[in-house]
């Protein structure tokens, strides 16, 4: 057995929030505002945030910061798309003016078994119509451009690496060096950080952001829950003929024990996106999400539209699935805000999660630019903004479904049934689920043969090496290792590891676990589980264009 929790190291909360002061001297770049993390919270945040001041005629330094190397190069999602964020924040552009694919008319809900499929009726909470998909690279170009013609400072290849801390006021960020030998000494290249001070920090980091964890952990903000994650695989192809409905699986082939799903979504002119997500609270080690999403491409429902294709494009990434008891219990403190995946805003039952990302960041900007005209960052000043989020249609949502996704840690029939009994409203039928352990927490087993490829495939598959090429990486193969194991790890840990990460970063060799750093695509699943994630270079990773 493994119990993931006893073998990962801590999260080292002194490391990544320091005082300020011992960079004094340095020369720093003040902003008003720094969003932390170029996704759909942090630029519309920015976005919201500049049109305020514009309107008001408060001139405001406006800051997003992004590891990746360009705008979209570390976004992915399915991505079925509520446009309602959209409309709200552009209020003068029309529908067609986004970058949105195809508006879903059909819809199927399949179960799955090895070689067959039996539709189902479609859940109250998975209705469809009316929204887009979207590839969520497009979605956060089109963003940031919006940004720019706003004047807003975004400032791409550079992750943040530290919150800065004065007394109990976090004062902004310092960011990554770049340039660093493996050892971590500097190398020809070397840029040295940069402390970016700001008198509003909010955080967007996306799933499992070091710094809001390290601020969650430190100020004791953890929910009633902890808070938990999926695995999601994706590939994007082209093919023969376009797709007129969306397709949701459940079922095969995972085990009954665990939770997910797969997803084929129609992307344009002959392309779709096909993906499966597993819960990391799955029950075996050899559990392997982009061997299973091999298998099944090859299963009669997704082979007659991948026949003849081509695999475009791969990526994988983590959600957070732990709803509004995983919540943090406050979402602001003195001069710091927490928007988006970083704080877990996912409507799992409803696989929705960018407009709520979106509106978080739009209420976060309200609430910051109400402090800054009032020259008062205090927390009781930036506690609007989770005045806000509780007023709003968040709260109403994420909490009408949040026994959902815990009625599924007893499996997926008695989670089936509960789930159908909350859908339907009958919620004095279901008792209240307890609170919810983190994924770390729950024992593997470790008696389970490591799951292969797909011998003979109809339909191309990938190894985990190809799917690193595919992604784009751009990461140097001399760069530090960002990944931090425990020493000791034995043979059925690592099997467990090599089989989590879907990049194929951990092997085992010689009798001890080797760590391939370079391949890894920031997915951060390994960080819930085994090996902590820490920010590394600016433009390392993944390099997505159309995920």
């Amino acid at each position: 057995m493994i119990k993931p929790l006893g073998i990962q190291k801590k999260l080292n909360i002194d490391d990544l929030i320091i005082d300020e002061s011992q960079f004094s001297g340095e020369e720093d770049i003040p902003l008003d505002v720094v969003f932390v993390g170029a996704g759909p919270a942090g630029l519309s945040g920015a976005i919201k945030l500049a049109q305020l001041s514009k309107k008001e005629n408060l001139n405001l330094e406006i800051g997003v910061l992004e590891k990746a190397s360009e705008l979209g190069g570390h976004s992915l999602s399915g991505a079925v798309i509520n446009p309602k964020a959209f409309l709200e924040l552009f209020n003068e552009k029309k529908i067609e003016d986004f970058p949105f694919k195809n508006k879903i008319t059909k819809e199927k809900v399949l179960f799955l078994t090895k070689n067959n499929s039996f539709r189902l009726p479609t859940p109250p909470t998975m209705h469809n119509k009316g929204n887009y998909t979207a590839s969520l690279c497009e979605i956060v170009k089109f963003l940031g451009k919006e940004a720019e013609n706003l004047g807003i400072n975004i400032f791409t290849g550079f992750p943040a690496k530290n919150l800065l801390l004065n007394g109990n006021k976090i004062t902004g960020v310092r960011t990554t060096p770049s340039g660093l030998n493996r050892d971590s000494s500097k190398g020809p290249q070397h840029t040295a950080s940069v402390n970016i001070k700001a008198k509003i920090t909010v955080l967007c980091e996306g799933s499992r952001g070091p710094l809001a964890q390290s601020y969650i952990q430190k100020e004791s903000l953890t929910g009633r829950s902890q808070q938990i994650y999926a695995l999601g695989v994706k590939e994007l192809w082209q093919v023969p003929k376009n797709l007129d409905h969306i397709v949701h699986t459940l079922a095969w082939p995972l085990d009954s024990s665990d939770f997910g799903g797969s997803w084929i979504y129609p992307m344009g002119e002959n392309k779709v996106s096909i993906g499966l997500v597993i819960g990391l609270d799955y029950k075996k080690h050899s559990v392997d999400v982009h061997t299973k999403l091999q298998h099944l491409k090859q299963h009669p429902v997704f082979k007659k539209i991948l026949k003849d294709g081509k695999i475009l494009e791969w990526g994988a990434k983590t959600i957070p699935e732990g709803g509004w008891d995983a919540l943090p219990t406050k979402l602001y403190g003195d001069n710091i805000l927490i928007a988006g995946d970083a704080a877990g805003f996912v409507n799992v039952p409803a696989l929705k999660g960018i407009h709520y990302s979106m509106y978080s960041g739009i209420f976060a900007a309200q609430s910051a630019f109400e402090a800054l005209k009032k020259e008062d960052c205090s927390k009781n000043q930036l506690s609007s903004y989770q005045e806000m989020i509780n007023n709003s249609f968040i709260k109403k949502d994420l909490t009408s479904v949040k026994e959902i996704r815990p009625s599924f840690k007893k499996g997926f029939i008695i989670g089936g049934i509960k789930a159908g009994l909350l859908s339907l409203k009958l919620n004095a039928l279901v008792f209240k689920n307890p609170p919810v352990k983190e994924d770390a927490e729950e024992v593997k087993s470790s008696d389970s043969d490591p799951e292969t490829l797909p011998v003979n495939p109809d339909i191309n598959i990938l190894s985990k090496v190809d799917g690193v090429y595919l992604s784009g990486n751009k990461t140097r193969d001399d760069i530090p290792c960002h990944l931090n194991s425990e020493k000791d790890i034995d043979k059925k840990t690592a099997e467990f590891y090599a089989a989590l990460c879907p990049a194929g970063v951990y092997e085992w060799q010689d009798n001890k676990l080797v760590i391939n750093s370079p391949n890894c695509i920031d997915c951060k699943a390994t960080d819930v589980l085994g090996p902590r994630w820490e920010a590394r270079e600016g433009g390392s990773g993944p390099n997505y264009k159309e995920m």
